[in-house]
């Protein structure tokens, strides 16, 4: 049994990880820490969990979790977690790092995306990019899994096909996401708050959004050179969900069949990956996913102006955030893949 730590286990994400930790049959959950509600109990906070995690919240503290813990789930802002990871991974625990703070090789980037000097080059190296379906070799036995952020999860996913069997030549894509509340976390602000964002469909960090660094990099090593991703999130009223809409220019017409084929090669026995083509929804929709870790592919493809568009469906607080970090880990450990996550979408949602 893997005693896992939940680190930061009172927001969305942390609740996510441990609505899927409870219930996994590897796992013991040994510690919840929250600073805000320390000393007092998980479900005053996540009330979905009562009966199903009796325990208090309880502060943070290297020395302690040492004692308690195998694997540590951090689910802190960016820019904290960079004050942990070290430590932990000296004390010989596995760490799955939800937040950017691992995911970017090049540690030029975050001067760029995230405006600071990134103080541990060696293990941007040496952690796992936390996304199964490409690096499922390197993820088993694992020892740093970055998990990916839900936007940059969505625009891969949708796009990882078309630039791995080079259907458009130009490597310049655009990929349009629309995003659900909670992606904006459990702390309201002035834009998130629901009066605002109810019946809104809002674009924000239209002029550049640091999930496509994310998608640069995974990209441009899939397909063997530059790849350039412009990322541009629109903000609407769902509770949960993200969908991706990515814009490729193809060359040549491309025949339907032989674009589903190629989708369906590519994700041959991805165990998460559902693609949608026909039927009353023909096209993937996140409110087939909601709280599941699964992740629905699709495509439109119109001759006409030789566009292609790829769309990829998921829960952004499962396999956007939570759900994959427990596949990685999983993975990592030489578990099922799926252990803790044989649950199906739910319906209606």
């Amino acid at each position: 049994m893997i005693r896992a730590a939940v680190v930061g286990g009172s927001g969305y994400t942390g609740g996510e990880l441990l609505r899927i930790l409870v219930v996994h049959p590897q796992v013991e959950i040994t510690t919840v820490t929250s600073r805000e509600y320390a000393g007092k109990p998980v479900s005053l906070v996540h009330p979905n969990l009562k009966g199903f995690l009796n325990m208090n919240f309880s502060q943070f503290s290297l020395d302690k979790i040492g004692d308690k813990a195998d694997v540590v789930f951090l689910g802190l802002p960016h820019g904290v977690s960079l004050n942990y990871v070290p430590k932990l991974l000296e004390m010989g625990l596995q760490v799955v790092d939800l937040s950017a703070d691992f995911r970017l090789k090049n540690p030029e980037l975050y001067k760029f995306w995230y405006g600071i000097e990134h103080p541990y080059p060696d293990l941007l190296d040496k952690a796992v990019y936390g996304l199964p379906e490409l690096h499922e070799e390197e993820l088993k036995g694992a020892k740093l899994i970055a998990s990916p952020g839900c936007n940059a999860t969505a625009t891969i996913l949708a796009l990882a096909p078309v630039v791995h069997w080079n259907m458009a030549s130009n490597p310049r894509f655009v990929s349009d996401v629309k995003v659900s509340s909670s992606e904006g976390g459990a702390k309201p602000s002035e834009g998130s708050h629901h009066p605002e964002r109810q019946n809104a469909i809002r674009p924000y960090e239209a002029e550049g959004h640091r999930h496509a660094a994310e998608a640069e990099q995974e990209l441009s090593r899939l397909g063997k050179r530059e790849v350039k991703v412009s990322i541009v999130p629109h903000a609407i009223s769902s509770v949960r969900g993200a969908l991706a809409s990515s814009h490729a220019w193809l060359d040549q017409t491309l025949d339907d069949l032989d674009i589903w084929k190629k989708i369906a090669e590519f994700y041959k026995g991805k165990r998460f990956i559902r693609i949608i083509r026909g039927g009353i929804h023909p096209y993937p929709d996140p409110k087939y996913v909601v709280g599941s870790n699964f992740a629905d592919v699709g495509f439109a493809n119109e001759k006409r102006v030789l566009r292609l568009t790829m769309f990829s469906a998921i829960d952004n607080l499962m396999k956007g955030a939570a759900g994959q970090a427990v596949q990685s880990f999983n993975i990592s450990r030489g578990f099922k893949e799926d252990e803790g996550l044989r649950t199906p979408p739910l319906r209606p949602a």
